[in-house]
């Protein structure tokens, strides 16, 4: 003990105080660690801070400082009048405001368009905040029965039928085109070298198109008589409704658990029903504005949301396809994605506008705007196939094997766990695609449909507003908008990857 007593030892003196450690947080901190760290990170800084300097202080300056708020026409706007550089010419903005939101939409008529950006304001920002409840139903008003009133808001017009007149002109244009190919191949025939061949398999395909016929005469007669009857609309809205609603009651399980399915479907036919009446669409509708009167904003949204929601799902099934074991529809798949992908977006919108209506029926014609979203979609839909295919790729062979232990299906496996799983990882280039594909929508203004940068060069010719800063100030204005769009999307796709990817936090 008294060794160890002895061998003890305790500090009499106070140790001398070490230096305050290194800031590393705040501005200062973030200078010392990121900024100015090392000599590359000091040159890198330097310049960077140049070329802040050198293009957001002239930005800054164009765009306010020297800028024209008011002004009735581009005297406001000369700098001899102003009596210094002039810079953003604002009032030529707010002068064509409206031609660069509606385009040359009628002015009576514009009411329409604001009630479907609030409509579609009302039902997208539900469907973007995770806590709110009723996603499904959000979703369903959302992607299912706002393009509908959407449709008929901003064109216009009514219905003559209902989902059975529908179902039977589908039906009856599909076997005409049938009956005039058989038509086409006898008459090919008599001038043909393989007369016979020709005349054979035009007999064959005349006597499937009559086949057809007669299959399909009991729904074109149902279909005639219903549209002799003073009220069609509303006449072909019950028989379609007592059709589709019994199909559901016995595919949700009958008598015992069909109910549900039944009252669904009842609810759903009479919030169409609601429509229907509140809109008009069985006397006639709003007044029809065509498509060619649209511009600016209006069509930039409608191309792009489109663009947007039609390509995503295409893109998932050919992914699948594409990985099908099933060789015809992996062939069909891999042709589609390859063809799409090997063609120039302003080759699709050519085609789409100016050729397709040469493949259609001489009685069947389709809006230029509708078949530039058709070609949009399809295009879009080839590279969104791609981004899903790598999603696909990364999920292990484990998950899908770990599903059929469960017993799970085909079907179950792919879009309880497969599925969510793949779209998680490629949200980055999926959001991609959306931005890349809201600003290709100027490419539309080739084939004659002015968009916002359409309607924005179309305004530059107005010698009322012809001054040097005009056309600085009107792409500012575009690319502003532009820039909040895009950037308004990368910032929730953020969001979105972080909140679905909170397992692999550090």
């Amino acid at each position: 003990m008294s060794d160890i007593a002895s061998s003890s030892f305790v500090r009499q003196d106070l140790l001398t105080e070490r230096p305050a450690p290194v800031k590393t947080t705040g501005f200062v901190g973030l200078m010392r660690t990121r900024l100015f760290n090392s000599p590359t990170n000091i040159l890198l800084t330097i310049v960077g801070a140049l070329l802040l300097w050198l293009t957001i202080v002239p930005s800054v300056k164009f765009l306010m400082v020297d800028a024209v708020w008011s002004g009735k026409d581009r005297a406001a706007c000369l700098t001899e009048n102003a009596g210094f550089a002039v810079g953003a010419c604002w009032p030529y903005i707010q002068a064509k405001l409206p031609q660069l939101i509606y385009g040359f939409y009628p002015e009576a008529e514009r009411w329409r368009v604001n009630l479907t950006f609030v409509l579609a304001v009302i039902l997208l920002v539900p469907l973007l905040v995770p806590r709110l409840p009723a996603k499904g139903l959000n979703a369903s008003l959302f992607f299912l029965a706002f393009p509908v009133v959407a449709f008929f808001l901003l064109h216009g017009g009514g219905i003559k039928g209902f989902g059975l007149s529908w179902t039977a002109d589908v039906l009856q244009l599909f076997d005409e085109s049938i009956v005039n190919a058989g038509q086409a191949l006898l008459n090919l025939s008599k001038t043909s070298a393989v007369a016979p061949l020709l005349w054979g398999v035009g007999q064959v395909v005349v006597l499937v198109g009559t086949v057809i016929s007669w299959l399909i005469f009991p729904l074109t007669w149902l279909r005639d008589e219903i549209q002799g009857t003073g009220q069609s609309v509303w006449t072909d809205f019950v028989v379609t409704s007592l059709v589709v609603s019994l199909i559901a009651f016995v595919l949700g399980g009958g008598l015992r658990t069909g109910w549900n399915a039944l009252g669904s479907s009842i609810a759903t036919f009479i919030a169409i029903a609601a429509v229907i009446k509140l809109m008009g669409l069985d006397h006639g509708g709003l007044p029809v504005v065509a498509t060619n009167l649209w511009g600016g904003l209006l069509v930039t949204l409608v191309v792009s949301v489109t663009g947007i929601v039609t390509s995503l799902p295409i893109g998932i099934a050919l992914a699948l396809g594409r990985r099908s074991t099933i060789p015809l529809i992996r062939i069909f798949s891999i042709a589609f994605i390859e063809f799409w992908r090997g063609v120039p977006l302003i080759t699709v919108l050519f085609f789409a506008t100016y050729m397709l209506p040469l493949f259609l029926p001489g009685n069947f014609t389709v809006d230029g705007l509708v078949r530039a979203l058709i070609g949009i979609a399809l295009f879009t839909g080839a590279y969104q196939a791609e981004n899903v295919r790598g999603g696909l790729a990364a999920i292990p062979r484990g998950q899908g094997e770990a599903a059929a232990a469960l017993g799970l299906s085909w079907w179950k496996t792919t879009s309880l766990i497969v599925l969510p799983q793949a779209l998680r990882h490629v949200i980055p280039n999926l959001v991609n695609s959306f931005i890349s594909l809201f600003k290709d929508t100027s490419l539309v203004s080739i084939v004659a449909l002015f968009d916002l940068l359409g309607s924005l060069r179309a305004s530059f010719s107005d010698p009322k507003w012809s001054t040097p800063s005009t056309a600085f100030t009107g792409f500012a204005f575009a690319g502003i908008i532009y820039f909040i769009f895009c950037f308004g999307m990368s910032r929730y796709s953020l969001f979105v990857e972080d909140r679905l990817n909170a397992h692999r936090r550090n």
